[in-house]
């Protein structure tokens, strides 16, 4: 679905150098469409307005940074809340199931559901904590190092969702469960990686920096993540 063709100047970016741009298109009636061109570039604005969905995620599925900026910049996508609730139960699914499976105790009477749901839950509120220290870690470090980036609430709310966006990889830790094999673990860590590697790019394109910054942000809230395990572990509780 083609978005709206006119806005306020601003509103939309040009996916090739992120510069600002009114319009993405114009509409010449009787199914006639122009795709704007970016003054600053000379190319189209976003081509990707006449791809198929499916071509949109695989190319934000390698990372591309035209495909980020027309999903956070030029588009609508309101599903942020959702999916990082739905990322957060794989996550804590994940690790309620290796909290059985480590489990020595194998009489139905000490298994019982109730314990089990709690156990689930747990896992749960412990995934959201973690990765909120993740993302306060981020913050943190690139209001230090850039604060005129982070200048108004909007600018906040719009890396927040980035972010969030960006964590779909974690959705891979189900088909990573259910097909298991020796080759798990392995598994579990690329999806990890391909994860903060996600995260790398939202920031990048959200902030416009360089492939240093964002690293080093991702850097300090791994540190405050694992500081609230480290937490976890003490109080003895398994993560």
């Amino acid at each position: 679905v083609l978005p709206r063709p006119m806005a306020a100047l601003g509103a939309y970016r040009c996916i090739e150098c992120n510069g600002e741009a009114t319009e993405l298109y114009r509409d010449y009636q009787r199914g006639v469409l122009r795709i704007s061109i970016c003054k600053s570039c000379q190319k189209p604005v976003d081509k990707y307005i006449e791809y198929d969905p499916v071509i949109i995620l695989i190319n934000a599925v390698l990372c591309k940074a035209q495909a980020y900026r027309h999903i956070l910049f030029n588009t609508k996508i309101n599903i942020h809340g959702k999916l990082c609730i739905f990322c957060l139960l794989c996550e804590a699914y994940l690790r309620w199931l290796q909290l059985q499976d480590s489990s020595q105790n194998t009489d139905p009477d000490d298994l019982i559901r109730y314990a089990k749901e709690w156990d689930f839950y747990r896992m749960f509120g412990i995934a959201s904590l973690e990765q909120t220290s993740f993302f306060i870690g981020i913050f943190i470090t690139l209001w230090w190092m850039t604060p005129e980036m982070l200048k108004r609430k909007s600018d906040f709310i719009l890396l927040l969702k980035a972010l969030l966006l960006s964590t779909y990889g974690k959705l891979l830790l189900i088909p990573a469960v259910i097909w298991e094999h020796d080759y798990t673990p392995l598994c579990l860590a690329f999806i990890k990686v391909f994860v903060l590697i996600s995260n790398s790019q939202a920031i990048r394109v959200t902030l416009n920096l360089n492939r240093i910054l964002p690293w080093f942000a991702i850097f300090f809230g791994l540190i405050l993540e694992n500081g609230v395990v480290c937490l976890f572990q003490r109080m003895g509780w398994d993560v």
